[in-house]
């Protein structure tokens, strides 16, 4: 594998990338101070407008504290997990005395990573489509709406000015977002059921129901779901236009490495390079905080308790990789390109990469 993707890489060099050429790359490595604000706009504030699943609209965000120029934004999205901190609750919203879990907030550590590299991150939150909803489209689509919300707000108008706040303080605060959201170049990532959420948002088929101006441009698929229904039907994921990432892990008690199967899926139908990583040792909620223990409601789901990953170790692997993944896709940054291949290895654990080169050039 690792000559594999040493020749891969060259190739990948020598041929160019799909990637945009973008004006100026921020220095991946430079010191970057990194603010956080939450905006909650209710349990109740998205109705979806096909399936009628009522939803949040609430998320954290990660951004460098002094904004310049234009910068990417990366969407977060967690996937099924108990919706309220009672796993005994049934209804959305929480029933009284119980509040939403936040999963959301599991990703805290990969949204300060990010933004200290030149992103504006936003995790949101989808306790109400876990409470009530199966349907992946629901996830595609309050991803959708958090992008039309900060589509409005790049714009200088729209529902989240004026709705930020410290969540450390409680304290309204005043990010200057507007003029500096560059979305014609977003990146999605969505975990467990939100990756499938993601494939879904990215897909050929619902690719036209993103947001006007809204541009998605890299796809991070990490421990996914994978199955179609009825068995063979792909389309609603099937994604050969949008350039792609997935993580699996080999000891993963939830979903195994199903979502390897993304991969597979484009095979000679991709227009760009795709990319995928098995980690070994590596289970299905470490990723999130909020879902390992000693969380509340955390839990080790791996196979190989007795081998497996601490979570620092597989966050830190996870960090490595989406840093190298986003900044190639969204900066053209080519100092990614060695992770994604393999010929630079990740932190504290072995993996396996795979690189699906488009169609045309395989």
């Amino acid at each position: 594998m690792a000559a594999a993707s040493l020749l891969l890489a060259a190739g990948l060099l020598a041929a160019g990338t799909q990637t945009p050429a973008v004006a100026a790359v921020p220095n991946a490595t430079a010191a970057v101070t990194v603010a956080t604000a939450t905006y909650d706009l209710g349990d109740t504030a998205f109705t979806d407008p096909e399936s009628g699943t009522v939803s949040e609209v609430r998320a954290v965000v990660h951004y460098p504290r002094h904004l310049t120029g234009r910068l990417p934004l990366v969407v977060m999205s967690h996937g099924s997990w108990y919706a309220c901190d009672d796993p005994d609750a049934q209804t959305w919203p929480c029933p009284a005395g119980s509040h939403p879990y936040p999963s959301y907030r599991g990703y805290d550590y990969l949204g300060r990573a990010l933004a200290e590299r030149g992103f504006v991150v936003v995790s949101l939150s989808a306790d109400g489509i876990n409470m009530t909803s199966f349907d992946y489209g629901d996830r595609a689509r309050l991803i959708n709406e958090h992008l039309r919300l900060w589509r409005d707000l790049a714009d200088g108008g729209g529902a989240l000015k004026g709705r930020f706040t410290d969540p450390a303080t409680g304290r309204k605060v005043a990010p200057a977002f507007t003029g500096h959201v560059d979305m014609t170049r977003v990146g999605t990532l969505g975990h467990s059921r939100g990756g499938k959420g993601v494939m879904w948002q990215a897909s050929d088929k619902h690719r036209a129901e993103w947001p006007t101006g809204v541009r998605v441009k890299a796809v991070l698929a990490l421990a996914p779901v994978k199955f179609d229904y009825p068995e063979g039907e792909n389309s609603d994921t099937l994604d050969t236009q949008v350039p792609f990432a997935v993580v699996t892990g080999t000891c993963d008690g939830a979903v195994r490495e199903q979502g390897q199967e993304y991969l597979d899926d484009i095979a000679g139908l991709n227009s760009v390079t795709d990319f995928s990583l098995s980690v070994r040792n590596a289970n299905h909620n470490y990723y999130n905080r909020s879902w390992t223990p000693p969380a509340s409601l955390g839990e080790d789901d791996s196979t190989c308790p007795a081998q497996e990953l601490t979570p620092a170790h597989q966050q830190d692997a996870l960090t490595a990789y989406a840093v190298a993944f986003y900044r190639y896709e969204l900066y053209a940054d080519p100092a990614g390109l060695p992770v994604l291949t393999g010929r630079h290895p990740l932190p504290h654990t072995p993996a396996t990469t795979r690189v699906a080169l488009p169609a045309t050039t395989s």
